[in-house]
């Protein structure tokens, strides 16, 4: 988080204590957005504080590390936490993967890019990236990338409700994106190349 809004890395960096709440502009296709950001502590002792924030989300980054099998493995956990506490179905909310260090030697890599597309194929989680803190490899990439991800999941919205007979649609309405405002919400442990997860259709129509 410290990289992409600050453009700072701290190798000694401990893990979130609590909720961390960060602002951050991005431009996206020429759009200007500002993303509200709470990072999540993934202790179980944390987990009172950080439910709450997980309604009224706009979108869902689940991170990994490349060099920590324990913390891919916990990626299901963290996605039925959140659909559970937020109370909304997997294929209607766009997640994110984001795998982290991916600066490391290929040797002390314990997760690869084939087992992750897999399961977000799985798990109907439209596409991932590795990214770096410590080069910066991709991080404002995987930001941009969430952004596009909820922009497709609206345009499915609309067009389901076109086609139920709705003519005039407000999307702001049960989404908190009023001013181009986004809420996300990163959850994982040992918390970065993309790889799109292959499919005819990231959401269904």
């Amino acid at each position: 988080m410290n990289r992409f809004v600050s453009n700072f890395f701290d190798a000694n960096s401990f893990h979130t204590i609590g909720v961390e709440f960060l602002n951050k502009d991005i431009q996206v296709d020429n759009e200007r957005f500002t993303l509200q950001i709470w990072d999540t502590a993934g202790q179980e002792r944390f987990k009172a504080l950080r439910t709450p924030f997980y309604r009224g989300s706009d979108i869902c980054l689940l991170a990994y590390a490349v060099d920590d099998k324990s913390s891919f493995r916990a990626l299901i956990q963290w996605r039925e936490e959140f659909l559970k506490y937020y109370d909304v179905k997997a294929d209607r909310f766009p997640f994110i993967v984001v795998g982290t260090k991916s600066d490391i030697p290929v040797a002390q890599r314990q997760v690869t890019a084939e087992e992750v597309s897999e399961w977000c194929q799985e798990h109907h989680v439209a596409a991932f990236i590795e990214t770096s803190a410590k080069s910066s490899e991709n991080v404002y990439e995987a930001f941009a990338l969430a952004v596009k991800q909820w922009q497709k999941l609206e345009k499915c919205t609309e067009r389901e409700l076109r086609a139920q007979g709705h003519d005039t649609i407000d999307l702001t309405k049960g989404v908190n994106l009023s001013a181009n405002t986004s809420r996300f919400c990163c959850i994982g442990g040992n918390v970065g190349s993309g790889h799109p997860v292959p499919d005819d259709d990231d959401y269904p129509n």
